[in-house]
């Protein structure tokens, strides 16, 4: 699996906000300079968040944005999915739209599996869990495996 940029960027967005400790909005200039990401890019990704229905965005000299729902009902996976698009996908097909044949046939399955998993674990954390820095424990059980932080 990888992680677009574009998704990178507006997790790290959502989290900005989330982390806000007032109610106010921020400027997507305060939220691009705290997360090191393009401010031209970042506006677009804001957009795509409020049509969503992430974020909600208000004009004017007091403007910005913040979260439209609490950070803890806003999963990693409900950004991702607002920005790219489906979590995982074949050659931009989803897994149960594919089909294999001979020996590869088992390939489904294995993809099946894979967006499971994937699911499991982003829709299983919140903005509120990364912002906080508490994963859950399934999470960062995960991270404890050998190998985890190796690349082969």
């Amino acid at each position: 699996m990888r992680i677009s940029a574009r998704a990178d960027y507006a997790v790290r967005a959502a989290l900005q906000l989330a982390a806000s400790r007032d109610d106010a909005p921020l400027k997507a200039e305060a939220i691009a300079d705290a997360q090191d990401i393009p401010h031209k890019f970042l506006e677009s990704i804001l957009n795509d968040m409020r049509r969503g229905g992430l974020v909600l965005s208000q004009r004017g000299g007091n403007g910005g944005y913040r979260l439209a729902r609490p950070a803890t009902a806003i999963t990693i996976a409900d950004v991702i999915r607002v920005v790219d698009g489906p979590l995982v996908s074949v050659r931009g097909v989803r897994p149960p739209e594919l089909s294999y044949t001979g020996p590869a046939e088992s390939l489904l399955p294995l993809w099946i599996a894979l967006r499971s998993n994937v699911r499991e674990i982003l829709e299983g954390v919140s903005l509120a869990d990364v912002a906080s820095a508490q994963l859950p424990a399934e999470v960062s059980a995960l991270t404890d495996a050998p190998g985890a932080w190796v690349n082969p």
